[in-house]
């Protein structure tokens, strides 16, 4: 056993490299962000890779969250990405010839991204995959280093066509812990391999950052709303799989149940906006539609903020619209933690989140009953001890089981453990 090794079993100061999947702002990265924030640096030394500048990296060095930030020039976040610059919308409507050439360069690029993660995980104990794309990189990049790789699978489902090189990754020797954010997400390791390397760990939370009166309110003076508004809000990207299609059609019906006087104290509010990368301007999308069926004077789209807290603090309900399975959102937690009641649709890992009827409502998610969604909307709209009651029961729920700090000693454990000579090596 090595030095290295020994130390690592034991308590002494470990190296790891966090490979994000991406640059731009999204659950994963401020996850990860919150993690690192609470690993001791004294244990624990955290260099973090991403494919470029941005928002994650931005947040990583204001924050000391990290000990190190690197890029690596050649990562590409999509496949018929320029190989000069970072995706635009656009791009999706170039001709077929030049996507093509593009998706060839970038294949080639992905192999020299291997190569730099190798080369970078030299001087480390451990490469620690934060995503679809990052847990592929890192198991390759694992075997080529002979550093062992640690997946955190914050996702539910992979493409087909990986569907196979991802099961035979997360069973090779290579990756030796697997942590899952739900179990959801652990339902992808049924193989006998993987039963021993899977730990499920839900994401955790800066729960001083988090707490009701941490911040001022902004959004109601932002919006110029009266004092008796009642503001029920979402925060995150923008998608179509996030559900906010499935929002805006729910807060027509809530809407219209309502007598005038009721309805005009009744605000939708949406913070966030659709990455200029995806092929859709989704959040156009979903103004259009709000216009269209009327209530474009209740539903606000307001567009990304770098920080959500004073917008959230200043919902009365949060809703959580995602209608695929989504693996256990940032927006549950935060929106709990700020001691809001919670309305979403019971796919993924939401329900794992949340009790029906205590700290918020799961309506059901497969396929998404918006009628449902509807209703609830209506009861937390009509009932303020009902908000209050679920409110204070969100953030005693995610005192008990979202605390960051709890989660970064899971997490450290299982670097750990990832790290330790296996049996057959020390024998």
């Amino acid at each position: 056993m090595t030095a290295r090794a020994m130390a690592a079993k034991d308590t002494g100061r470990v190296r790891v490299l966090f490979v994000n999947d991406t640059a731009r702002d999204g659950g994963p990265g401020r996850s990860l962000h919150a993690l690192l924030g609470q690993l001791d640096r004294d244990r624990v030394h955290r260099t973090v890779l991403l494919p470029r500048p941005g928002p994650i990296a931005d947040l990583l060095r204001d924050s000391g969250a990290a000990d190190e930030i690197v890029f690596e020039p050649d990562w590409v976040e999509n496949i018929v990405a320029p190989l000069d610059r970072p995706m635009r919308r656009e791009d999706y409507r170039a001709p077929l010839p030049v996507r093509a050439a593009r998706a060839l360069g970038n294949l080639a690029k992905g192999a020299r991204v291997v190569g730099g993660i190798a080369r970078r995980a030299r001087g480390c104990d451990l490469i620690y995959g934060n995503g679809t794309t990052a847990n592929f990189l890192a198991a390759a990049a694992a075997w080529r280093a002979r550093v062992p790789a640690l997946w955190h699978v914050r996702y539910t489902s992979v493409p087909r066509a990986l569907g196979g090189l991802h099961a035979r990754l997360a069973a090779g020797r290579a990756v030796r812990r697997i942590v899952c954010v739900s179990r959801p997400s652990a339902a992808l390791f049924p193989q006998a391999g993987c039963a021993a390397k899977v730990d499920v760990v839900p994401n955790g939370l800066d729960l001083d950052a988090f707490a009701p009166g941490a911040v001022t309110p902004r959004l109601r003076r932002e919006l110029g709303l009266p004092p008796e508004a009642i503001v029920l809000g979402s925060h995150g990207r923008v998608l179509r799989r996030k559900g906010y299609e499935e929002m805006v059609r729910a807060a027509h019906l809530a809407l219209a149940a309502q007598s005038p006087a009721a309805r005009a104290r009744c605000h939708f509010v949406v913070v966030g906006d659709t990455p200029p990368d995806f092929a859709e301007d989704h959040r156009a999308s979903c103004v259009a539609l709000a216009r269209g069926l009327g209530i474009g004077d209740r539903f606000h789209f307001i567009g990304f903020r770098a920080d959500v807290r004073p917008y959230v603090a200043d919902f009365d309900a949060v809703v959580v619209p995602s209608v695929y399975p989504d693996p256990l959102p940032r927006a549950v937690i935060e929106g709990m933690a700020l001691g809001k009641p919670v309305l979403a649709f019971d796919v993924g890992g939401v329900g794992e989140m949340i009790d029906d009827g205590v700290e918020g409502t799961l309506v059901p998610g497969a396929p998404p009953d918006v009628p449902a969604l509807a209703a609830a909307m209506l009861r937390a709209l009509r009932d303020p001890e009902l908000r209050r009651r679920q409110g204070a029961a969100a953030r005693a729920r995610v005192v008990r089981d979202f605390d960051a700090r709890a989660h970064a000693r899971r997490i450290e454990r299982a670097i750990r453990q990832a790290i330790a000579p296996r049996p057959e090596a020390s024998s």
